[in-house]
């Protein structure tokens, strides 16, 4: 059953980024094109994708750090529970992530619906 939202979502795409990578810079590019081909979709059903790393890698990159910088810590993770705060809905992609994890933790503990595919996801009315 598919159920229409009269208004778009802002919908955050969890899943992994660094995790399993080994810090492979190319496989964490890899995991980042995964979480971004998850955007598509939800465009398509009438939403607004969100991925943390879109805001925390330029917040660290304007900081002069990156990922392997001890600042990472606290921007990454927090960025996302920020962007918590305005999301309606966490789209958790498949892959081991603590980050990912987290976000989903956060979101339950809110009560804001967590969907574990595509076809979860509400299409918007027209």
């Amino acid at each position: 059953m598919t159920i229409a939202t009269d208004r778009p979502l802002l919908i955050l795409i969890a899943g992994p980024y660094r995790s399993g990578t080994g810090d492979d810079p190319a496989l964490m590019a890899a995991n980042l094109r995964r979480l971004e081909a998850a955007a598509w979709p939800l465009f398509a059903k009438g939403h607004v994708p969100m991925i943390g790393e879109w805001v925390a890698l330029p917040v660290l990159d304007s900081a002069g750090a990156d990922v392997f910088s001890p600042l990472a810590s606290e921007v990454l993770y927090p960025t996302a529970e920020r962007l918590l705060q305005h999301c309606d809905a966490v789209l958790r992609l498949p892959g081991q992530s603590a980050g990912a994890d987290e976000d989903v933790r956060i979101a339950r503990e809110r009560g804001i619906p967590v969907y574990t595919s595509i076809e979860q996801v509400p299409q918007r009315a027209a």
